[in-house]
């Protein structure tokens, strides 16, 4: 195992992906592999799944997880997109079980964090100074909040309220869709979600993740915020780099 890499896996509502990270630029080393998420996504089936994926690499060092769900040192108080089964159960125990690890070798984070973590551990220097949002849309929205490249785990700004709906409701990805909007349509949603937020913790820099932030030239100039806002350099593989930096680094909540 070289120094400086690390193993992440990002659990997600249909597929569990891992790979080897090099934690020095944040890149895959070689395929990532990726499984369907067992149907009912209980925790020992997810469990054994998140073994095979690192199994196929042989690694034997620290794992980290991302979980759709707020995680508190290592137990999960949510459940978004898994089975409800997970809620207050010790998803590190489980994990360092089925992978013969000791806790202290599993890292266990919510899915955003670990996308923000890997922007702010990879991304230019500005990422790390003052308060940073990354805001994940996709089916719902995600965010991670740090302060001095520090993360403050588990905001849940998806949830705040936007002319008495949760915000995910018309600034989601999955809105533009669901009511086949155009970018400016779905824009003019985000702008006033995002307003909201501004208004709250006043942010020096906002980045765009989820699917979305590949299509960023349709639809970030369209947005009437007065904070910066920059597409995510992290795509697809931003939870599993997240995860892998969150043990390796010794992230702890």
């Amino acid at each position: 195992m070289a120094e400086n890499h690390g193993f992440g896996v990002d659990i997600g509502g249909s597929g569990i992906k891992g790979c080897v990270i090099d934690l020095d630029s944040g890149e895959r080393v070689g395929e990532r592999v990726r499984i369907p998420t067992p149907q009912p996504s209980k925790p020992e089936a997810v469990a054994e799944v998140v073994g095979e994926v690192v199994r196929e690499f042989g690694w034997k060092g620290p794992v980290g997880v991302t979980l759709p769900a707020v995680i508190k040192q290592g137990v999960a108080y949510s459940a978004a997109n898994i089975d409800k089964d997970w809620m207050r159960l010790d998803a590190r125990a489980l994990f360092a079980k089925q992978l013969g690890l000791g806790t202290e070798s599993v890292a266990v984070l919510n899915d955003a964090d670990a996308a923000g973590l890997a922007e702010i551990n990879h991304g230019e220097t500005r990422l790390r100074e003052g308060v940073t949002v990354l805001l994940t849309f996709g089916t719902g929205i995600g965010s991670a909040v740090f302060l001095n490249g520090a993360l403050v785990p588990n905001t849940e700004f998806g949830h705040l309220e936007v002319d008495g709906h949760d915000a995910e409701k018309h600034a989601a990805a999955s809105a533009k869709e669901e009511h086949d909007w155009s970018w400016e349509k779905w824009a003019h949603h985000v702008s006033k979600y995002l307003r909201v937020l501004e208004d709250l913790v006043w942010p020096d820099l906002i980045i765009a993740g989820g699917g979305v932030s590949k299509k960023a030239e349709k639809w970030l100039h369209l947005l009437d915020i007065r904070t910066e806002i920059i597409p995510a350099s992290f795509k697809n593989d931003a939870g599993i780099v997240g995860a892998a930096d969150a043990a390796s680094f010794g992230h702890k909540h």
